[in-house]
Parts: C-alpha cells; sequence; structure tokens
C-alpha cells in the first residue's frame, strides 16, 4: 500500500506541475464521462506508425483515443509542448464516450538534433478518470539510399543448361531498398519465367542458362527516396562442339588384299556457339579392310593324246580348273581342245602292221616300271639316312622332346613316340646344363659336347642357363655406368638378365607379367651377349603426355641397346585399357639415346618394313622388336566411352591395438607390376588384405572417382570421416603418372573387445554407374596374387616348349607355299593369328615368327598336344609312315 500510495503521490505531482507549466492550454475535460463509464481506462482507436521524413518533408503523427479525458505526445522521453498539437474533440455516437484525436509535426531538423543517439520516436499518452494509456512507440527516420552498390553482378561465360548464379548486394539505405533484376532493360519477373529465381539476399539464379538468356544483366535497387542501377554484366551462353553421327565406311583402298577405309564426322551436334570448345577427338577414323582378291583361271595340264582316228587326227584337251576363275578373275586364255595330224606309220590307212604297234608298247611299259622302281630305291634311301622327313607335322612330333637314343620315356597311352638321333661330333664346346623339354619324362638326361655353342676365342664358355652371376651387383654397376643407363634402376628385384648365345632364352619379372623372349637365332651363331630385362619406376620416367593421352602399361626397359638381332625378339608386358581400339588410339613409344620419347607404332596402321610390330590382346601387349630399348604403351582417348581398368584393393593393420582402425584403398593401374608393388609395401607396413581384388572400368569422363563407406554397426563402430566420402581427381587416376592412389578410412571402435566388422564400400566416378562391395572384415591369403614362382632367366632349350630340332623341322615342313595352302598360312589361321599375315609373310620364316608367338602366350599354360592337333590337322598323309610305334621305340 506504501508503494502505490507513493506512485499515486508521484503522478499527481507530475500532472500539477504539467498543469502549471501548460497554463490555460491544458487538454481538460469538457464533457464529464457518463456515470457507467466513468471506471474505463482510455483505448486507443489510432496509434502513431514509423514514418520516414524525404529530404526535407515533415511528417505528421496522429493519435486517436476513448474515453479519453487528455491526450499528449512525449518524443525521446520529453513532453511536446501543448502548443504543437493540432487537437480535436468529438462524441462517439454509439457509446457516447468522449473521442480525443491529436496530431503533431517533426520536421528533419529535429531528427538531426539526435544525430549519434538513438532513433528519433515518439509515443501518445491518453488520460481518463481511471488513469492513463500510452501508445506503441513510433519511430521517425530520415530516409535515405547511398549511390554505390556493396557488391555488383559480374559476367560470366557458362555452357548451355549450366546454373548461373549472379550476385548482387545492394546501397546501404534507409528503409533497406527493394531489389529487382533487368535482363536488356527489361524487367525479370521469376512468376511469369519460372527459370529465374531471385534468392533473400537479392541474388539471381538462371536454373538452367539458355541461349535465349545471353544478355546484359542489372541489378536495381530502389526505395522512397531513389532508385540505383548497377553496372551491366554481360552473360554469355556458350554452346560446346558435339560430334555428329559417324558417316557410312568408304569403300576399301585396295582392290585386292590389305587396305584401308575411312569414315568421317561432323562437329555440328551441336555445332559450336557464342566461343564454345570445338570437339575433342578425331573427325576422320580409319580402319584396315581386306578386299578379296579376283582368282585368274589357269589351265590344268593337257590330257594325254586320243589314239589316232581314222582320219588321220589325234586329239588332247585341258579345263580352265587350276584354279577356276573366281570373285572377277579372267578367264584362260587360249585354246582347250587341240588337235594334230597322225604321221604315216601311225595313221591306220598306212600302217605297216599290228607287231610293230606292240613292240613300241612293250619298250614303253619296260622302262616306265625301271624309271618307278629307280625312284622308290631312291625315296627309302634317302629316309633312312635322314630319320625324317621335311614335310613332317604330327602330334608326336611335338611331344616327345628332344631325347638321346637309349633313353626310352614313359611310355604314354595311346601314343606315337619319334626318336632323334643327335649328331654330337660337330663341335668340342662345354655345355653345362641341362637341354631338355619343359616336359618331364623318366629318364632325365644332359648333353655335353653337343652342337649347341659355336666355339669361343678361348676355346671356352660355360652357359650357365640364365641363372644370375655370383656378383649381380658387378653386372648392375657395369651398365649403369654407361651414360645411356643411369637411370637403370640398382633394384635386383624388379630386374632380371642373363647371357645368352643363339639358341635363345627368356627373361622374366615374376609376379609382373613381363617377359622378354629370345627366339632361336636371333642372336647371330658365334655371339654371346649379356641381356637384362627391368621395369622402370613412372615417377623416374616422366612421359611427356599431352591431351587426352595416358599410360597404359609400365614402363619397360630391355637391353642393352645396340646389340645386333638378326630376328625379333618379344616383348610382352600389361596393358589397362578396354582393348577396344575403336575407342582409342594406341601408339609405341621409345626413348632414344638422346633421352626423348618417340612414336614408334601406331596401332592398326603397322608398316610391317620397320622394325616394330605389336599384338595387342586383352591384358597384354606383345611387342615384336629388332632393336632393344626403353618402350611404353600410351593411349589417346577417341570418345568418351574409352575407358581404362583399375584395381580396387583393400588393407587393414593386421594387429590393432588402439580403438583406431584404419582400412586403407588401393585405386591403381590394372597391371600386374603394380600390384607386386602395392603387396610389397603393404607386407612392409604389417598391413593385410581383407577382401579380394575388384576391377572396375574407369571412363574417359572428366568426372573425379569417389568412395564412401557405409553399413557399418553403429552400435560398435564409427567412422571419423567428416564428410560423407572421398574424391581422387579424375586426373590422378587418367594420367596413369602416379604409381598407386591411396586414400584411407579411419574408423574407431566403441570398446578394445569389438574384433569383428562388415561394411559396404561405395565406388562411383560422379555422374556415373556405381559399384557396392560388399566388405567383411577377415584376412586373406594374398599369398595367392603372387603364385608366379618361374625362373627370372632360362637360357636354350629349357625356355621353350617346342624342342629345337623339331622347331626346326616344322619350319622348313611348312614356311615352303603350298597350292592347297597347308602352309604357314594355315596355321596362323588355326591359331587365329591370321590379322598379322603380311607380318608374318615380310620375315624370311614365317613360321618360326608364329611359334615365337605361341611360345610367348603358352609358356606358363602350353599345351603342346593343342598345337600337336592343329599340326595334325595340316599335315600331308604321306607323313603317317615316319610314325614311330611303341613297340619299335
Amino acid at each position: 500500500n506504501f508503494l502505490v500510495t507513493n506512485s499515486h503521490v508521484c503522478v499527481c505531482v507530475c500532472v500539477c506541475v504539467y498543469l502549471i507549466l501548460s497554463g490555460e492550454h491544458a487538454a481538460t475535460v469538457t464533457h464529464p464521462l457518463p456515470a457507467a463509464f466513468s471506471d474505463l481506462l482510455p483505448h486507443f482507436l489510432v496509434e502513431p506508425d514509423d514514418v520516414y521524413i524525404v529530404k526535407n518533408k515533415p511528417v505528421t503523427l496522429t493519435c486517436r483515443s476513448t474515453p479519453a479525458t487528455q491526450i499528449y505526445f512525449k518524443c525521446n522521453g520529453e513532453w511536446v509542448h501543448q502548443d504543437q498539437h493540432l487537437i480535436e474533440r468529438d462524441v462517439d455516437p454509439a457509446t457516447g464516450l468522449p473521442v480525443m484525436q491529436v496530431k503533431i509535426d517533426i520536421s528533419r531538423q529535429q531528427v538531426e538534433k539526435i544525430f549519434g543517439l538513438d532513433d528519433y520516436w515518439c509515443q501518445c499518452v491518453a488520460w481518463s478518470t481511471t488513469g492513463t494509456q500510452k501508445s506503441q512507440k513510433a519511430y521517425v527516420r530520415i530516409a535515405y539510399l547511398r549511390k554505390n552498390f556493396e557488391e555488383e553482378p559480374l559476367g560470366k561465360e557458362v555452357a548451355l543448361d549450366q546454373e548461373v548464379l549472379l550476385r548482387c548486394h545492394p546501397p546501404e539505405g534507409v528503409p533497406p531498398a527493394e531489389v529487382e533484376w533487368q535482363r536488356n532493360e527489361e524487367l525479370i519477373d521469376p512468376k511469369t519465367d519460372p527459370n529465374f529465381f531471385i534468392t533473400v539476399d537479392h541474388n539471381l539464379i538462371i536454373k538452367q542458362a539458355r541461349l535465349a538468356d545471353t544478355g546484359n544483366y542489372t541489378c536495381v535497387a530502389k526505395n522512397i527516396v531513389a532508385r540505383r542501377k548497377s553496372s551491366s554484366a554481360t552473360v554469355i551462353v556458350y554452346v560446346n562442339g558435339g560430334w555428329s553421327t559417324w558417316a557410312t565406311w568408304s569403300a576399301c583402298s585396295a582392290v585386292c588384299g590389305r587396305g584401308w577405309q575411312k569414315r568421317s564426322r561432323s562437329c555440328t551436334n551441336p555445332t559450336p556457339l557464342n566461343g564454345g570448345t570445338s570437339c575433342e577427338g578425331q573427325s576422320v577414323q580409319k580402319s584396315a579392310c581386306t578386299a578379296t582378291c579376283p582368282v585368274d583361271g589357269g589351265w590344268s595340264e593337257w590330257s594325254k593324246w586320243s589314239p589316232c582316228g581314222a582320219d588321220c587326227t589325234m586329239w588332247r584337251s585341258r579345263e580352265c580348273t587350276q584354279p577356276t576363275p573366281s570373285t572377277g578373275g579372267k578367264e584362260c586364255q587360249g585354246l582347250d581342245l587341240q588337235s594334230l595330224n597322225c604321221t604315216s606309220e601311225q595313221c591306220p590307212q598306212t600302217a605297216s602292221g599290228a607287231e610293230d604297234v606292240a613292240l613300241y608298247v612293250g619298250i614303253v611299259a619296260v622302262a616306265l616300271c625301271l624309271t618307278l622302281l629307280l625312284i622308290v630305291l631312291v625315296l627309302v634311301y634317302r629316309r633312312k639316312k635322314e630319320g625324317l622327313d621335311a614335310d613332317v607335322a604330327d602330334s608326336s612330333i611335338l611331344t616327345t622332346g628332344f631325347q638321346p637314343m637309349g633313353i626310352k620315356p614313359t611310355k604314354p597311352e595311346n601314343s606315337h613316340l619319334l626318336t632323334i638321333q643327335p649328331d654330337l661330333t660337330s663341335t668340342t664346346t662345354s655345355y653345362q646344363g641341362t637341354l631338355r623339354s619343359r616336359h618331364e619324362v623318366t629318364g632325365k638326361f644332359s648333353v655335353s659336347n653337343g652342337p649347341l655353342l659355336e666355339p669361343l676365342p678361348n676355346g671356352s664358355h660355360t652357359l650357365h642357363n640364365g641363372k644370375l652371376p655370383s656378383d649381380p651387383n658387378d653386372f648392375m654397376n657395369r651398365l649403369s655406368s654407361q651414360t645411356y643407363f643411369k637411370t637403370l634402376p640398382r633394384d635386383n628385384v624388379n630386374t632380371s638378365y642373363g647371357t645368352f648365345n643363339f639358341l635363345g632364352g627368356r627373361l622374366t619379372l615374376p609376379n609382373t607379367g613381363i617377359s622378354l623372349l629370345i627366339p632361336p637365332e636371333a642372336i647371330p651363331r658365334g655371339k654371346i651377349y649379356e641381356i637384362y630385362l627391368t621395369i622402370q619406376k613412372k615417377e623416374d620416367m616422366r612421359l611427356p603426355l599431352a591431351g587426352c593421352q595416358t599410360l597404359l602399361s609400365p614402363v619397360v626397359s630391355c637391353g642393352p641397346p645396340g646389340v645386333m638381332l638378326t630376328r625379333p625378339v618379344i616383348l610382352s608386358m600389361d596393358h589397362c585399357s578396354d582393348a577396344c581400339l575403336e575407342n582409342w588410339t594406341i601408339r609405341l613409344k621409345k626413348q632414344s639415346y638422346e633421352g626423348m620419347w618417340e612414336d614408334v607404332l601406331q596401332l592398326g596402321e603397322e608398316v610391317v618394313s620397320e622394325p616394330y610390330y605389336c599384338q595387342l590382346e586383352a591384358e597384354t601387349c606383345r611387342v615384336f622388336t629388332e632393336q632393344l630399348g626403353r618402350f611404353a604403351l600410351v593411349g589417346e582417348s577417341l570418345s568418351m566411352a574409352a575407358s581404362k581398368r583399375f584395381k580396387l584393393l583393400l588393407f587393414a593393420p593386421a594387429y590393432c591395438s588402439t580403438l583406431e582402425y584404419n582400412i586403407r584403398v588401393y585405386c591403381m593401374d590394372d597391371t600386374q607390376d603394380l600390384l607386386k608393388e602395392v603387396m610389397q609395401m603393404e607386407r612392409q607396413l604389417g598391413g593385410r588384405l581383407i577382401d579380394e581384388p575388384h576391377v572396375l572400368l574407369f571412363k574417359d569422363s572428366y568426372h573425379n572417382l569417389r568412395l564412401s563407406i557405409h553399413d557399418m554397426p553403429q552400435a560398435h563402430w564409427r567412422s571419423k570421416l567428416l564428410a560423407g566420402y572421398q574424391e581422387i581427381p579424375f586426373y590422378h587416376i587418367w594420367s596413369g603418372s602416379q604409381r598407386t592412389l591411396n586414400c584411407t578410412f579411419t574408423l574407431e571402435r566403441q570398446s578394445m573387445s569389438t574384433c569383428d566388422l562388415t561394411c559396404t564400400l561405395c565406388v562411383w566416378q560422379v555422374e556415373g554407374e556405381g559399384q557396392s562391395l560388399h566388405t567383411l572384415e577377415s584376412p586373406l591369403d594374398s599369398d595367392f596374387l603372387l603364385m608366379d614362382n618361374c625362373t627370372p632367366a632360362l637360357a636354350g632349350p629349357s625356355a621353350f616348349q617346342i624342342p629345337y630340332l623339331i622347331r626346326q623341322k616344322i619350319c622348313s615342313s611348312l614356311d615352303t607355299p603350298c597350292p592347297n595352302g597347308a602352309d604357314w598360312r594355315l596355321l596362323a589361321q588355326r591359331l587365329k593369328l591370321d590379322r598379322h599375315m603380311s607380318f608374318f609373310a615380310s620375315k624370311a620364316s614365317p613360321t618360326s615368327v608364329i611359334l615365337d608367338l605361341w611360345e610367348t602366350q603358352h609358356f606358363h599354360s602350353g599345351n603342346l598336344n593343342q598345337l600337336a592337333a592343329v599340326m595334325a590337322e595340316i599335315g600331308k598323309q604321306e607323313a603317317m609312315i615316319f610314325l614311330v610305334s611303341d613297340g619299335e621305340c
């Protein structure tokens, strides 16, 4: 009560003071309130609102209240003098209550007097006999709009259908400016064109850029004071060129045999516009074609003369059947029937008698019999002396091996054996090692003093069967000391070398898919070479790649360069392309002595006269070369359909003593040498393989590779990765310049007792198809990936499936062209190598090159029985007389 009383006293005192100050002008009650409403508080019918002073024009505040006996304004905590009030009194006809309305004017000068303080405000206070009421505060502000935009839109060049964002931050102003956008001085209305959208912070978004959206865009800001326009931003919508569909192939350029045909396309789907990029790739494609050659007709042999007729004429004939004309070939020229006048003795009308005719016939018959007998005796003598005919092409030749007389191999069921007597008298050179077929036989034997090595200048030489010298570092140091071999790695693990002569041999880098086959007779007789094979690390060998080019194979060195070879050797190495030549231009590069990389071959456009040739298989590239050096396979994609194969490997620690658990993901080219490198690196890190390797296709679409991990047991595991996925840039994978690509997913288990983990790894190319790999965290035996335990170097016959002497017999049998086609051409066709006919034909011994390629392809899984079956299909029937039965062996 005390506080309330004091409050009333204070109010009364204030009112009394105000009445004294106001004098006679105070608003007093002129109409007493009816008794029924004497206890009502006043309420406002109109309250003052916020207003803005534009330039120098004053503003008016209005207040209206009922029932009110007195009403006034209070501005910024001070009472407004009563002289400044304009008061109007009225009575509400419905209630009979008095209504009071008051107005005041506020000038710019009044507002500016409080510059730097709070906003200028005014409040209306109304009185009744019961008490007072205050209205809401009305703020009075000076309106303005500055000239300069805080952020103006910037011009852009965007591709068709791309989203465009134009930013605009209007000038500072009171009240805040409203923003609208114009294109070429015309207002943009998002309601009529939904492709436009204006955000709450005044930015303009073009959802999908159209050609019609090219123009000058202006941001317009306005309020009650002024209207401002930003500088124009030019938006250019460009169109990147796109290829049309391929035209039909042209006619083959060759009338007969191998030729070329072309097809073209144009960059008109769509045509580049407004500075858009032209189409990438080739506008013309070339493809090999084979035109069926016309076969001209040929005469058969003349038939025997007919008996002399009654008209003293005899006849003989021939036919146009060797060969019969086909595919537009010419008919035979000349007569098919020939006649001849008989002599007077042969003519029946003038013959001396039948006795003379019988005598002549008998003499001729005896001469023929003697001739045939002589021929048979000569053939039998030659067969006994040589032991094997040059035309033998039977499976027993391939399955026997090189064995001396007196050694009887294990008797295979239902087979024939052929024993060859070697000549052991032509040289005295010592050969250390075993010469035998790679097929195991019961009786193992060694050959010494055999005709396998030419005499050396000092009279002796030791061949180590391709084994490493006693000091391997000495060989590497000697090579590295030469200028050309400064970059040769001194890593014995990735290097193989051996000593070879004319018998040839094989170098292999185990578990890399890389090998070098040195065929027999490739090294000249009397020469002995130390040859090496090694892998160059890609980070040490930067190939000059441009545009869409990518490295498809390891960089392989074989040497020493400059050695003389009489036949091409075969270098085998893995590649990671999809082997679809329609999507690629693949080139073989070789490093010159000066260190420059040169294109020596383009696949599909090989020239048989050059010293290089290449066969591309699904995962392996076979390079025929007559010059040793450093090689690599580089591809250039012709379309976005071109794909590279890459392999995905998942590793985790073998032992983990903390709550954190790391899963390491390797994305690498699908070649065996990289797989071997990663496996060796993880062994050093103590990692173990937790899932089988997966091979995926990575397209030339310029999109990055994303990896994410899902479906973990949330109760036991959580991911510490802040983002939802990890991303590997497109170029890092496509260039092939990085050996391996590694990303790590760090997981955390809730307790040390948690030992089981199952999860799903999702891998996908942005805007492309993805693949989910369900992973069960369990150790795998990674040794199964490195099962190639072959000898790094093999020299002489042990390096080949086909024994050396039998190989020579096969070559001499099939190299000679046969009229019915039963020669090396049929062998290439049966082995599905007929695409390389022109290359084989350019060699002195086509059969030997075919057998070299077969040896390279089937070294680990070669089946001589299958090759023998092929030989039997193209063999001659006469070769059967050289088969030796089991009893005769």
